[in-house]
């Protein structure tokens, strides 16, 4: 029925959604189209994804802290990812969630993880996060026929 990963609540909160994971950085500033919630740096191995509802898991972001403002403009409009997986603190992604919860009553889960953690997490797989941490990954396989299964 999958397996459970301990992560550190950076904001604390449950969330669930198919990830969407890269092993590279990624900048929200002129990388992240808060309109669509389309990551649109071209050079991003995640370039052309919408992360919008999705958990989004890099290492890392990229940048200052447009980060913030875009991330909060995405929540505004509704495109923003449903929860963010990262390898380390991340101070700009935790306050976007702590000002969206302020200003739009709508905060969304950070949470940090272990390196090799982080690297068993697979684009595709079904996540369900919980308030302390612990998220709950599905593998989610497509089948010869096109059927979509989760393990």
């Amino acid at each position: 029925m999958g397996n459970v990963i301990r992560g550190r609540p950076l904001v604390a909160g449950e969330a669930q959604g198919q990830a969407l994971v890269s092993s590279e950085p990624l900048s929200f500033w002129g990388g992240y189209d808060q309109r669509t919630g389309e990551i649109i740096d071209r050079r991003h191995p995640l370039s052309g994804e919408r992360a919008a509802g999705k958990v989004l898991a890099v290492p890392f972001t990229r940048g200052s802290s447009t980060t913030t403002a875009v991330l909060l403009e995405a929540v505004r409009l509704g495109t923003a990812p449903a929860a963010i997986l990262t390898t380390g603190p991340d101070s700009f992604l935790a306050l976007a969630s702590i000002v969206a919860d302020e200003l739009y009553g709508t905060p969304f889960p950070v949470i940090a993880l272990q390196p090799e953690a982080f690297a068993a997490l697979h684009s595709g797989d079904w996540l369900q996060l919980r308030e302390d941490g612990t998220i709950q990954v599905e593998r989610v396989r497509q089948t010869t026929k096109g059927e979509v299964s989760r393990e």
